[in-house]
């Protein structure tokens, strides 16, 4: 099993360290590096990249910034020289946190960290395409619900919103990043910050927006780009590839 990783250092000699270690690892495959965390966002919604290694201190936009901008399935590990931003980095729920000078023991030790958490996420997802329900606890009950009837997930501060094809919504008190490791990212999507939907569910795509039914969903520009490679993998006619979303 390999990790496609990005390396993130506005200091080109951290860059290249961090490149000569990775490029040691065997199960991590680079996929790139930016000296700044605006490139880096463009990078990482092109790129596919599963994990990365994210200096906190640049400027315009730093890593702590720019983690909060990712998907859930991408993962960070910081590298920085700053131990005051420990408590941050562990807020956002980092897979690791490296102060530099960086060794390379040090390095495996995180990277072998991931190694093992991509494992355990890519199994559960191989669990989850077998799942038919998941309980949800709402109010002081514990309610069943069938998974392929989820057309979209409403994130509303603290908890979500599950809407279903059968009966009301029902309210949870959970993350959209929670409940996204329990679904399969093949049929439920990420659209919008506070949206998840079921794929299987969209009527039609109108401009930004998902239409389930009656109801708009809205596709943020961040999502754009990821929703219509989902898309795109279910077109049948021989019209060209979507590229992106007309406005």
């Amino acid at each position: 099993m390999t990790i496609r990783c990005l390396i993130v250092d506005d200091e080109p000699l951290a860059l290249d360290l961090i490149e000569s270690y990775v490029r040691q690892t065997p199960f991590l495959e680079l996929a790139g590096r930016c000296s700044n965390a605006i490139d880096a966002l463009a990078a990482i919604e092109k790129g596919n990249i599963e994990l990365v290694f994210l200096d906190i201190q640049m400027p315009k936009l730093n890593g702590i910034e720019l983690s909060r901008l990712l998907k859930e399935e991408t993962r960070i590990i910081f590298t920085t020289a700053f131990e005051q931003y420990a408590l941050d980095g562990y807020k956002v729920d980092a897979l690791d946190y490296l102060l530099k000078p960086i060794s390379y023991p040090e390095f495996l030790k995180a990277a072998t960290k991931a190694h093992k958490w991509f494992a355990l996420y890519r199994a559960n997802i191989s669990e989850q395409a077998n799942q038919n329900s998941i309980f949800v606890k709402s109010d002081y009950r514990m309610i069943q619900l069938d998974i392929p009837d989820i057309t979209y997930i409403e994130g509303v501060k603290d908890y979500i919103r599950i809407h279903t094809s059968k009966g009301e919504p029902v309210m949870t008190l959970m993350s959209m990043k929670s409940i996204g490791e329990y679904l399969n990212p093949d049929t439920f999507i990420r659209v919008h910050r506070s949206f998840i939907v079921n794929i299987n569910m969209i009527s039609s795509i109108e401009k930004s927006v998902v239409k389930i039914g009656k109801t708009s969903v809205p596709i943020s520009d961040s999502y754009k780009e990821s929703v219509m490679e989902k898309i795109n993998t279910r077109i049948l006619t021989k019209q060209p590839t979507i590229n992106k979303l007309h406005e």
